[in-house]
């Protein structure tokens, strides 16, 4: 199993920057991807970014060009750079971790452990 615990959520205003972090325990070795989904109450989760084992990385539209996804050789720490940071970005991000090769990156069934959650406020 691998255990994710985040950080780095907080409240800013519209047009600021965030850094959100995800530090990753346990069976790291066995990760094929990792991700960062977002939740607002009363709605679906959905997913915001992904990276995979061999670095490449996707992007839901709402936030391509605003927010980049890294993760440190190995798994041990999932990094989201949140700028220009809008309103309709708050929500509850997770970090999520993957020991499965293959499926779409923005499912949230692809994944196989999550973190619980940091809470991104963004004011107007």
């Amino acid at each position: 199993q691998v255990q994710l615990v985040e950080s780095g959520g907080g409240s800013v205003q519209a047009g600021g920057s965030l850094r959100l972090s995800c530090a990753a325990s346990g069976y790291t070795a066995r990760i094929y991807s990792m991700a960062w989904f977002r939740q607002v109450s009363g709605k679906e989760r959905e997913g915001v970014a992904a990276i995979d084992s061999d670095g490449s990385s996707s992007y839901a539209d709402s936030v391509k060009g605003r927010f980049t996804i890294s993760e440190d050789n190995g798994w041990s720490t999932l990094t989201l750079q949140m700028n220009s940071l809008k309103p309709e970005d708050t929500a509850m991000y997770y970090c999520a971790a993957s020991l499965r090769y293959g499926g779409s990156w923005s499912s949230s069934v692809k994944y196989n452990s999550w973190g619980q959650g940091t809470q991104v406020t963004v004011s107007s």
